[in-house]
């Protein structure tokens, strides 16, 4: 019986400390372009980040659309009210997005 293991070959330690500072470099420049140009309104003098707005727009949107359901008895039949709410929450929010930033 053969009792060779196979093995990779193996980088060298330069190679490899080369090779884990490029990924480090990659990897902080890709998650740091992300952060230049976030949008943002002035509100009062004070600078606000857009997704918070929108976040906002849309929690009161859902919060309406909760009044309406609850006032024609849907509310009452809805299978898992909090994720159902949440996933509206989420939807409203991103419609708002993409309306005013589209």
């Amino acid at each position: 019986m053969n009792s060779r293991r196979c093995s990779k070959p193996r980088l060298s330690i330069p190679q490899a400390r080369a090779w884990w500072r490029a990924a480090l470099t990659l990897t902080s420049v890709a998650t740091l372009a992300a952060c230049s140009a976030s949008p943002s309104r002035n509100i009062l003098g004070s600078y606000f980040p857009t997704w918070m707005i929108c976040a906002l727009l849309g929690l009161l949107g859902v919060v309406a659309l909760r009044a309406v359901l609850g006032k024609t008895g849907i509310n009452a039949t809805l299978p898992i009210p909090v994720v159902v709410y949440l996933c509206a929450w989420v939807s409203v929010t991103l419609a708002i997005w993409l309306l005013w930033l589209g």
